[in-house]
């Protein structure tokens, strides 16, 4: 048995952000992760040493965005532990199969202009479009950084740009009414009433569903702010892939004094007359925890799985199973070692094309169709929507000199129709079957790109029951829980557990189930950290604390 101030279930970007602001606020942190790696969905790794040496691969997580909205790598310092972003520029390539193709370049008039081509009116409402979202993802930046039921801390997160935002968004009765109703609305709705044009409305619509949900799905609406972040705060890639943002926070966690056990499989939580006083891993060891219970794993499973039912409310224990929403939508995954990267010829190829991500997404029924046969566990590989990236042009460190990785991301059911019982863990997934799928997949990206299939050296599929296997995500969901309006904020994963506490004392929850949700940023972190921290703090210091937050809104809000 060992004993420290805290233990972290999961070595995943979220748990090491959240261990390394305890850390420097003088606590012993221990983190356990069940994968022989650090770093959950945010790894790179040589997965193919043998087919393809010095062949690096982000298995996950690849663009980043939502990073650059907070001050995680700042605050960290995360650049002196080698943490080196390379921004993208152009930011999306997306070919269609009429022959058209949109390019977006960080630069909103450089992008209207790409636009102009197929329509002037599309042109101009893009920049309109972009600039709305942008302001409201400026407005509601303070949110992100914030517990979500913390209106101090959101207050304070405020400064008099932010407010000059929302009151631009919301400074009249009819812009209230309309920012709700666009709020509640469908990408795809939104998308048909700004624009014409499908090569517009396409690869929107495609990054909107990225959410993990079909476009017409009502409330998911804030998907359409994915393209507008590309262009500001804008998007980047770790040099030396997104594990080299795991490798940074591993640096300091450990140069502060932290532990990073992996190979240790949480199995239960310890509870003592109500308090989370520790954890159990595979094999019987203990590790205590005298001040709390930190969790990156998602709600379902720690609650009902690694809680006895005695130390739980049977009513939480209800809604937790039940109210809880996965769509059974996830990913199947495809790393490709080539030898020459994509050409897209049949559109004027420019390698600056594969700088980005690169969508296959013909029109917006395209990817309503890859979306939405997921939901009742049809495999949409008839005609596949991709997202696809070839890092190694903007990052050549991945591969070996003058060879390049490639990383695909196909939509797919975790559970497929009528297969239950058959596959791993039930699911109807076999190698077979995925290796099928995936071929299907790299046929339709051999259609825009025909010089793909000569140049694969070697590949992993990864289906989506191993993507849930090696993650430990329920029903492979990545982010835990649907990115639905109705899980979001201070609905997520559920209200009463939506400030990272638990009603089990000294049980905290963290990672992508919880505020601001999945993707790289790190908030989720941060801003347990902070609630863990606050619940620590003598009352004196919390009420001067408040003070100054009213005193900062006020002063924002005044411009003074």
């Amino acid at each position: 048995m060992e004993t420290y101030d805290v233990v972290i279930i999961g070595a995943g970007h979220n748990g090491l952000v959240c261990a390394a602001y305890l850390l420097k606020a003088g606590y012993r942190v221990v983190l356990l992760e069940k994968r022989p790696v650090p770093g959950g969905a945010a790894t790179t790794e040589e997965v193919m040493p043998k087919e393809a040496p010095g062949f690096k691969f982000n298995l996950c997580a690849i663009d980043h965005e939502f990073i650059h909205l907070g001050p995680v790598v700042q605050e960290l310092e995360l650049t002196r532990y080698g943490l080196e972003y390379l921004p993208c520029d152009p930011v999306v390539f997306c070919p269609q199969a009429n022959g058209d193709y949109f390019l977006a370049h960080q630069s909103v008039a450089a992008t209207c202009a790409e636009i102009a081509r197929y329509s002037d009116h599309d042109a101009q409402q893009y920049a309109e479009f972009t600039r709305y979202w942008q302001q409201l993802a400026r407005a509601i930046a303070p949110l992100f950084n914030a517990p979500p039921m913390a209106l101090l801390e959101i207050a304070r997160n405020f400064e008099s740009d932010n407010l000059k935002d929302l009151r631009a968004l919301l400074g009249s009765k009819n812009k209230v009414l309309d920012f709700i109703r666009t709020m509640i609305t469908s990408p795809s709705d939104l998308l048909n009433e700004w624009f014409d044009h499908e090569v517009v409305k396409a690869p929107l619509a495609r990054l909107a569903a990225e959410i993990g949900a079909p476009p017409s799905q009502k409330g998911i609406a804030v998907g359409s702010m994915m393209m507008a972040m590309r262009h500001a705060p804008g998007m980047s890639r770790p040099k030396g892939g997104t594990g080299a943002l795991t490798a940074a926070l591993v640096k300091l966690v450990l140069a502060l004094g932290g532990k990073i056990y992996t190979d240790q499989a949480v199995e239960r939580l310890l509870i003592d007359n109500g308090k989370a006083v520790g954890v159990a891993v595979a094999g019987g060891k203990e590790y205590r925890a005298t001040q709390g219970v930190i969790s990156n794993l998602d709600a379902q499973r720690l609650f009902l799985q690694l809680i006895d039912p005695q130390d739980t409310d049977p009513q939480l224990r209800q809604r937790i199973a039940r109210r809880i929403v996965n769509n059974n939508e996830t990913i199947l995954k495809i790393d490709c070692a080539l030898s020459q990267a994509p050409r897209f010829e049949g559109y004027g190829h420019q390698d600056n094309y594969l700088i980005g991500s690169i969508l296959i997404a013909d029109s917006v029924d395209h990817v309503e169709q890859a979306h939405s046969l997921c939901l009742f566990g049809e495999i949409p590989d008839q005609d596949p929507s991709l997202y696809v990236v070839c890092p190694t042009v903007l990052d050549p460190t991945m591969a070996p000199e003058g060879h390049h990785t490639l990383w695909i991301e196909f939509f797919a059911p975790y559970q497929i129709r009528n297969a239950a019982g058959t596959g791993l863990n039930g699911t109807g997934w076999t190698d077979t079957l995925k290796n099928q799928v995936a071929d299907r997949v790299i046929d339709k990206l051999a259609t825009y790109a025909p010089n793909l299939k000569s140049s694969i050296l070697a590949r992993r599929v990864e289906s989506p029951a191993e993507l849930g296997e090696r993650l430990g995500a329920y029903k492979g969901n990545y982010y835990h829980l649907d990115m639905t309006l109705d899980q979001m904020v201070f609905l997520r994963p559920l209200p009463e557990l939506a400030d990272y506490k638990t009603p089990i004392e000294g049980l905290y929850l963290t990672g992508a189930g919880t505020h601001p949700g999945g993707s790289i940023s790190g908030m989720p972190g941060r801003n347990c950290a902070r609630v863990f921290l606050a619940r620590q703090q003598p009352w004196g210091q919390k009420l001067g604390e408040v003070r100054n937050s009213l005193q900062s809104f006020v002063q924002a809000a005044l411009g003074i």
